[in-house]
């Protein structure tokens, strides 16, 4: 039933996409709107920040569009807040706080379209000190906020807040605004992963990856549909316990959530080498980092 339900949706996808045209260009509505100009993010680069590390850094890859193709860029503005995830050792606050200026200068146009473009990187240490933070202030598993704020030759300033959701969920993918998640030098050892699937009939290309110093850890259930054996709703393709080792040494590990189709049926919990619960994830588990820290004795 779920293959013929697929097979279905694929078709009205298809149908959908053949049978509408796109009357106006993203960059279009901007102008008209009178938005202004937009930061398209090219690429996240690091998204990460390793407490263990002060040189560790977010970093991201933009490129500038205005109304005359980059000619009233000025600068770009890198702030940075904190977002308190770990009220353990109390709230934090620190909003909005200013860390360097990007100017015009220093991005390219040797470009494919000619629009400039810059990699702006802010290091561990950078961002803690724009906040006047120490390490009683933060922990890992809270998030570090950065804010990119354009400015043009003539003065006008464009935000998070000034950006109209035609550029956050368009092309231009400029949402002005990244988090960056506080890591720590994990605590090695066996880590243990319990999935679970609600229908029975295994996760179709969901996975759970413990990247460790940057190579991929995955685990997963079987699909029943890949080779079906039994029947669904059968333990083979309802549960699975699976086991990853982090070696001593290890300077960073991130674990993140991979969808693959009906993720509302994927649920899952780590566990740390000494049995406590880490983290307990889904129905419909959000793809991406997951908040799952354990830093090193």
């Amino acid at each position: 039933m779920k293959n013929i339900i697929k097979f279905l949706l694929s078709l009205a996808i298809v149908v959908s996409f053949n049978s509408c045209s796109d009357s106006s260009n993203t960059i279009d509505d901007v102008f008209d709107y009178e938005v202004g100009a937009v930061l398209r993010t090219l690429e996240v680069i690091s998204n990460t920040l390793n407490s263990s590390d002060p040189s560790s850094f977010w970093s991201v890859s933009v490129e500038e569009q205005d109304g005359e193709d980059g000619a009233l860029l000025a600068s770009v503005g890198v702030f940075v807040s904190i977002r308190d995830l770990t009220p353990a050792n109390g709230t934090t606050v620190a909003a909005d706080m200013f860390v360097k200026t990007i100017d015009a200068s220093e991005f390219s146009t040797n470009t494919p379209h000619g629009l400039p473009r810059v990699t702006i990187a802010v290091t561990f240490a950078e961002a803690e000190a724009a906040m006047g933070l120490t390490s009683a202030d933060h922990s890992p598993g809270d998030l570090f906020v950065f804010e990119l704020r354009l400015e043009l030759t003539d003065g006008r300033i464009y935000g998070a807040d000034s950006a109209a959701s035609i550029i956050t969920g368009g092309f231009f993918s400029s949402p002005f605004a990244y988090n960056a998640l506080i890591l720590c030098s994990p605590q090695a050892g066996t880590y243990q992963v319990d999935m679970q699937d609600l229908y029975g009939d295994g996760w179709q290309g969901s996975e759970v990856v413990a990247n460790i110093d940057g190579v991929p850890n995955a685990v997963s259930i079987d699909s029943y549909w890949d080779g079906p054996i039994g029947n669904v709703g059968d333990p083979l393709w309802s549960a699975k316990t699976d086991f990853i080792t982090i070696p001593n040494g290890t300077v960073e590990t991130t674990w993140e959530y991979v969808a693959g189709d009906w993720p509302s049926e994927v649920v899952f919990q780590i566990y740390a080498p000494n049995g406590d619960l880490l983290g307990d994830f889904g129905p419909s588990p959000s793809p991406g980092l997951l908040p799952v820290t354990l830093c090193a004795n």
